[in-house]
């Protein structure tokens, strides 16, 4: 997932970035991800938050990630029990870094691919999702095009709740007509928001 560069962040180890798993299962594990421009993970505080709100709904979900970039996310919700989890991103160093974590922690139930997201959720068989992180790059107005993919392809189980990041307020993004704000807050320069999904309602074109 891409952050806005910060100079005043400097990489721990020799260049190599990590992320900390705040919960479950891999509680504490500290994992590196490739130190590429603009790749950072969610912050900590921010996926304590979310994580918080979404606790009662992380075990036994179907997660999709498509920009999965560090995994930071991805990881924290197979941690907690989601079922199972497929993650995708462009960058192929990203994906390889990914693998060997779920290698290293012994996770078979998630799976990464490298592709471009807008492509894939076109082109792939859909296959419903309960949880939905959408993190992708900024200033590059994809968040409305993925959304609006998520429901046409039906990659979105009925109650599904979708995470998203970005650059300007939720309020501004012109989200699908069936998704509730659910909870939304403001860390330095990026929006992050919770959004459900209710069933039976008519997306717009």
């Amino acid at each position: 997932m891409a952050r806005p560069s910060n100079s005043s962040k400097k990489p721990v180890h020799n260049g190599v970035n990590q992320l900390r798993i705040i919960g479950g299962e891999w509680r504490s594990r500290r994992l590196s991800f490739p130190d590429a421009p603009g790749l950072r993970p969610t912050p900590d505080r921010v996926r304590e938050t979310l994580f918080n709100w979404l606790a009662p709904y992380v075990a036994g979900a179907r997660v999709l990630d498509p920009f999965a970039g560090s995994g930071a996310l991805f990881l924290e919700a197979l941690s907690r029990g989601a079922a199972m989890g497929q993650a995708l991103d462009a960058s192929s160093l990203a994906v390889s870094s990914l693998k060997e974590h779920l290698g290293t922690l012994r996770c078979t139930v998630g799976q990464v691919q490298t592709a471009d997201a807008l492509r894939y959720l076109e082109g792939q068989p859909s296959t419903p999702f309960d949880l939905v992180f959408l993190d992708p790059p900024f200033n590059q107005n994809l968040l409305p095009a993925v959304c609006a993919l998520l429901e046409d392809r039906q990659w979105l189980a009925d109650d599904a709740w979708v995470y998203t990041e970005s650059e300007t307020a939720p309020s501004t993004l012109g989200m699908p007509s069936n998704w509730r704000l659910h909870r939304e807050q403001k860390s330095g320069r990026v929006f992050y928001a919770l959004w459900q999904r209710t069933a039976g309602a008519v997306a717009p074109a």
